[in-house]
């Protein structure tokens, strides 16, 4: 395989011209293989072959004078980054394209947690006494279900049915479920 004569620095004009005319004859049908290796992914296919340009150009004085030598390096380089780039992405967790953004919490304003307070206030309201009651003891107060059923002097049992059937009711008034 003939390669350009050892020389130490190759003229920077006949560098430039030498990596023009290596593009301008292997760009086409190396992006088209380019693309069939990533299954129709013009942009992988398209940084695989800035790829490979860039690293022709870093050894544009060693590389192969022929055209066909030439052609089969650039494509063996071609494939080697494509295999790179396989065992890569396997290393790395899937990756997640959405546009569904809505799991994301928007920053709320004053006026939001505001109105917030009032509904919640509203709902608890709709609740019978004993269930308020003890859904203010737990949430509010923090407290678990044996210091409540404690202070409200029920066992613990009643306590965790009021607190069903109370959020059920939050849900439903907050919903539009409920049929008051």
């Amino acid at each position: 395989m003939p390669t350009v004569p050892d020389v130490e620095v190759m003229d920077p004009v006949v560098r430039e011209r030498r990596m023009i005319v290596l593009f301008r004859a292997n760009a086409g049908p190396l992006s088209r293989y380019l693309l069939r290796l990533t299954h129709g992914h013009k942009e992988a296919a398209e940084d695989l072959l800035q790829e490979t340009m860039l690293r022709a150009w870093r050894k544009v004085e060693e590389l192969p004078v022929d055209a066909e030598s030439l052609r089969r390096w650039l494509f063996t380089v071609a494939r080697n980054l494509m295999v790179d780039a396989a065992r890569a992405k396997l290393a790395r967790p899937v990756e997640v394209h959405s546009e569904d953004i809505t799991w994301v919490r928007a920053a709320e304003s004053p006026i939001d947690g505001m109105l917030n307070r009032y509904v919640l206030r509203d709902a608890l309201f709709r609740l019978t006494p004993e269930q308020r009651r003890v859904l203010v003891a737990l949430y509010y107060r923090d407290a678990t279900v044996a210091e409540t059923a404690a202070h409200i002097g029920i066992p613990e049992g009643t306590v965790r049915s009021r607190t069903f059937y109370a959020l059920r009711g939050v849900r439903e008034i907050l919903t539009g479920d409920d049929p008051v």
